[in-house]
């Protein structure tokens, strides 16, 4: 058999040799579909064909279409779909590209939960431990990852949803620019926010990836100059950096130093008007959730997972002005952040300000530890923001994680200087 074959057969046996409820994990998975999949991308390659993507496999999220594929979102509201007739833009480049998708991947209901619980199939522990969060709404999507099934997974970041699984299981994951990924095929939460990116363990793998994703040249991002001059990094007060837990405070202070003796600038900025419009998100995103599951919350009381439709309900205690004055804070932040980090190369942030809680405080006390875990990642798509999040070494079972953001349209520069801070950490 051929190379990616091979690699695939393998990968199918550490799913199925795994100590893991995998079904928590993966939604769909098919060992016969990827093999013959495998045999057709062998093919092509041993064809001469060109494929950027040639001998990764690609988990993708449960929202995302696949011909032939169930998109359920991890409701049961959408179980019994109709399969998708046509895959979406996304899988279609991934696909052009080599890639092989290896299984579709569990969920928080619906995108709309920051710590990544699911009473339908269940919750994943995270990588490091099985009793703690895996982040969300990507859960499965960094499990498929973090546990070595595959090489990327494919998921979407509305509030964070790519950042907080990445960072709580030591992984990279990238939030673009919302326009530079396209969402043709992609179930919605919330057309203003929700947006498409990728998940892995190295930064050259994600990077191409990301590169197919937004249709671009290939090296793009991966190859693309690296700053040649010494960063000025925006470092956050008022918003961000407070009222973290002692351990990632601990591990922002040993990030900032070593950058420091790398001989990059670090500087404080005031971004506490950030903080202050930041309910503008669940304003808007409570709102046009509503819009779309509304004539169904009779249902979604019976089969829904309470605390999405309890954030769904939200919307209707929202009055019209209070909806219109959060579209209008939305709009200010984009402009103030594009302000603020004039002259910057980027601003750098603990990617979550508390440490993955477990799964049973999770549950016992959502509606206070999913806002706590979502708070940094959601500044940044209030902003129209795009940010990388990156493993930070520390003494403890798990890493850290660093996020590094930039206004929208500053991808490349931002995922340049994550090149370069990955090596300085």
């Amino acid at each position: 058999m051929g190379q990616l074959f091979d690699k695939a057969e393998a990968a199918i046996a550490r799913v199925a040799a795994s100590d893991r409820d995998t079904n928590t994990i993966f939604i769909e998975f098919s060992p016969e579909r990827i093999l013959a999949e495998a045999r057709r991308v062998d093919e092509r390659h041993a064809n001469g064909e060109i494929l950027p993507l040639y001998g990764l496999l690609v988990s993708i999220k449960d929202l995302i279409d696949e011909a032939g594929q169930q998109t359920t979102a991890g409701s049961r509201l959408l179980a019994a779909r109709e399969p998708a007739v046509t895959d979406a833009d996304i899988v279609k480049r991934l696909e052009a590209a080599g890639a092989l998708l290896f299984g579709r991947t569990s969920m928080s209901e619906f995108a709309y939960s920051g710590v990544g619980l699911n009473p339908h199939h269940g919750t994943p522990g995270n990588v490091f431990d099985i009793t703690r969060v895996p982040g969300g709404s990507s859960s499965g999507a960094a499990l498929s990852v973090a546990l070595g099934f595959c090489d990327l997974a494919i998921g979407t970041d509305t509030g964070g949803s790519v950042r907080l699984p990445a960072a709580v299981n030591g992984l990279i994951g990238f939030k673009p620019t919302q326009a530079n990924v396209p969402r043709q095929g992609v179930h919605p939460l919330s057309d203003t926010f929700d947006s498409v990116g990728p998940l892995g363990t190295d930064m050259d793998a994600v990077l191409r990836c990301h590169e197919v994703l937004c249709d671009v040249a290939p090296g793009s991002f991966a190859e693309a100059p690296l700053p040649d001059h010494p960063l000025r990094l925006a470092v956050p007060v008022n918003a961000f950096t407070d009222e973290l837990d002692a351990s990632v405070e601990a591990t922002f202070e040993h990030v900032k130093r070593k950058l420091a003796a790398s001989g990059h600038e670090l500087v404080e900025i005031d971004l506490a008007h950030i903080a202050a419009a930041a309910s503008a998100v669940r304003i808007v995103v409570a709102t046009e959730a509503l819009a779309q599951y509304g004539p169904q919350l009779a249902l979604l009381e019976r089969i829904g997972d309470a605390n999405v439709l309890s954030r769904i309900r939200a919307a209707t205690g929202f009055s019209r002005d209070e909806v219109a004055d959060a579209y209008i804070d939305h709009r200010k932040a984009i402009s103030a952040f594009i302000d603020d980090l004039h002259g910057f190369d980027a601003l750098i942030a603990p990617t979550v300000a508390i440490e993955a809680p477990t799964i049973e405080d999770a549950t016992r006390d959502f509606d206070t530890v999913n806002p706590r875990m979502l708070r940094n990642t959601t500044y940044i798509n209030l902003t129209y923001g795009c940010a990388l999040t990156l493993p930070v070494e520390r003494e403890a079972p798990s890493p850290g994680a660093l996020m590094i953001a930039g206004p929208g349209g500053t991808d490349e520069h931002v995922l340049a200087v994550g090149r370069v801070i990955e090596q300085c950490l």
